[in-house]
């Protein structure tokens, strides 16, 4: 991955994608793997905002059978055993224990009914998966005592078991956004970071490329294509709307979702599911609120998701120290074992995802969540040819919806459409049958010799391309070093500078690597790492202390409450 960003101005593309979050990334797969030319450009880095904050989590759809959204269900069911598919290093099942209270809607008899049409819908999910681990198993219901021995906190007054299902988790989404990227550059797509849309280009009431600035030098330039796909998120209805000059009809509302990062583990073997008084207000079949989720991730603990409508502009997104105690008041309330404070909260992620339409989605207690993904062709609602716009709801979708928009383009385009094989087609990194065995074997061959923790980290980040780190050790073999209490070896910040278009000390920090997806890795880490990425792209003194103070800042927004905190969680990952 090379940032050229003059090649962008070469010759017209079959499609010019803007935005490269997880549905910008997925769109660009599809369209590269059935012969589009395709350009990816994204105004801040790959995978910067939503795509990198969100819980972690690809969802099978049972939460959709309240709504009896069988559809949807079906759907989620199939993209999430997709992930475990293609990428097996950055995808896998997640247990989940859910208690069950009484003989109503919070007991086991309505669940049973659930699990036992969620069961038919997901027939077929462990299709070509030949990983036994990357299966998943069916639901079972479980004794009060087995899910007091996992949660001896609970409220016991009426519990009457629990049911142990499986939903899917991500180990980290900025790289499964890179992972789909880069399978998309090997196949031909040109993709640069840090190029904003100012506008685009129209030959009457025809889109045909766009205008962009680069952020780096200011230049100007025009990429031109056959089709435009907007696939901004939250900035999209606003990029539309003044670069077309037109007023877009039903502008949609966002959600502020936030999630946060615990440092002690809360829950060690299974993730907890557990209701709060906040109520999704479409649910046809309401256990009494909707749930809080707890869950095991890398050695820390994830718990979310807290909603709250957004209806400032994208950039505005404040968590206050107040709004934040809320959530962990209710957190304490729905499960008083779990008794954490803001002390252990490490991080807070935030990003902005469809929300519902109703009139009450704005108070506190109840909510209408996004339930379809928009997929807009402009030629329709505004009379702009070549124009689309495309919003994901979830990151689990991401897959599917692509797939939609591209089939969309090629009628677009006026030319039929192949059948996409981005569903059975292993992303980069993704070529493992079993990630176990791969393992132990990178161990036993691994020049030169690296603890399990480090191993089983670089594996996950990189799967079956690892080896393209650990070439660099041989360039320099104190690039064999991890950096202070983390599994991040110094080998991955050249990688990500020569190989993965790095340009920003954020982007190593945040994106390409470990260190800052979880926790604050400290001075001295962030000293290193800036240090390295200096030498490699040749920033002086200024630029680097630069670097510095915007990744400190960007801790400061994901937490400003803590102390900054250190700890090494690799024995546990």
């Amino acid at each position: 991955m090379r940032r050229d960003t003059h090649a962008l101005t070469r010759h017209e593309y079959d499609l010019v994608i803007i935005g490269a979050g997880i549905f910008g990334a997925c769109a660009a797969w599809d369209a590269v793997h059935r012969g589009l030319s395709v350009a990816l450009i994204e105004k801040s880095d790959f995978c910067q905002a939503t795509s990198a904050h969100y819980f972690k989590m690809i969802h099978g759809g049972l939460r959709y059978l309240q709504h009896l959204d069988l559809r949807r269900t079906r759907e989620s069911s199939h993209e999430q055993s997709t992930f475990f598919r293609v990428a097996p290093h950055l995808a896998y099942p997640l247990p989940i224990i859910m208690p069950t209270y009484g003989h109503g809607f919070k007991g086991k008899e309505i669940l049973r009914v659930g699990f036992f049409l969620y069961e038919i819908l997901m027939t077929g999910r462990n299709r070509n998966i030949s990983d036994p681990k990357q299966k998943l198993p069916k639901a079972r219901f479980i004794s009060p005592q087995e899910v007091l021995e996992c949660f001896p906190g609970l409220d016991r007054k009426n519990l009457s078991g629990g049911v142990l299902f499986y939903d899917g988790q991500v180990y980290n989404p900025p790289r499964l956004a890179l992972s789909f990227i880069r399978s998309a550059v090997n196949g031909g797509l040109d993709a640069a970071n840090y190029l904003e849309v100012t506008k685009y280009i129209q030959k009457g009431n025809r889109v045909i490329g766009v205008c962009a600035r680069d952020f780096f030098s200011g230049n100007e330039l025009e990429i031109r294509g056959k089709v435009v796909l907007n696939a901004s998120g939250p900035w999209a209805h606003q990029l539309n709307e003044k670069t077309l000059g037109k007023k877009i009809k039903s502008s949609p509302t966002f959600s502020r979702d936030l999630v946060m990062v615990a440092s002690r583990p809360l829950t060690k073997k299974y993730a907890f599911a557990h209701l709060v008084k906040s109520r999704d207000t479409d649910a046809l079949f309401d256990r009494g609120g909707r749930h809080i989720f707890i869950m095991p991730w890398r050695g820390y603990s994830l718990i979310g998701v807290w909603h709250q409508v957004h209806k400032d502009s994208p950039e505005e997104i404040i968590v206050s120290d107040e709004e934040l105690q809320r959530f962990v008041d209710e957190i304490n309330h729905s499960y008083k074992g779990v008794d954490i404070s803001l002390d252990d909260v490490t991080m807070v992620n935030t990003g902005l995802i469809l929300f519902g339409s109703k009139n009450n989605q704005g108070e506190a207690d109840n909510y209408s969540f996004g339930k379809r993904t928009i997929l807009i062709d402009h030629s329709k609602v505004d009379n702009s040819e070549g124009l689309i716009t495309l919003i994901g709801v979830r990151a689990t979708m991401a897959r599917r919806e692509a797939e939609k928009a591209v089939d969309l383009m090629f009628k677009k385009l006026g030319r039929k459409a192949s059948k996409s094989r981005t569903d059975v087609t292993p992303i980069y990194g993704g070529e493992i049958d079993n990630f176990e065995e791969f393992f132990k074997k990178a161990m036993d061959q691994q020049i030169p010799p690296l603890h399990a923790g480090i191993m089983r980290a670089l594996i996950h980040n990189y799967g079956s391309q690892y080896h393209r780190v650990l070439k660099y050790t041989k360039e320099d073999p104190l690039w064999t070093e991890t950096f202070e209490n983390s599994t991040v070896l110094k080998a991955e910040v050249v990688h990500a500078v020569r190989e993965e278009m790095a340009q920003k000390l954020e982007d190593v920090v945040f994106r390409r690597t470990d260190l800052g997806t979880a926790i604050n890795p400290g001075e001295i880490t962030l000293q290193s790492c800036a240090e390295l990425m200096a030498k490699e792209l040749k920033w002086g003194k200024a630029r680097q202390k630069k670097e510095l103070r915007e990744v400190k800042s960007i801790f400061s927004r994901k937490g400003p409450w803590r102390r900054a905190k250190t700890q090494s969680n690799c024995d546990d990952i």
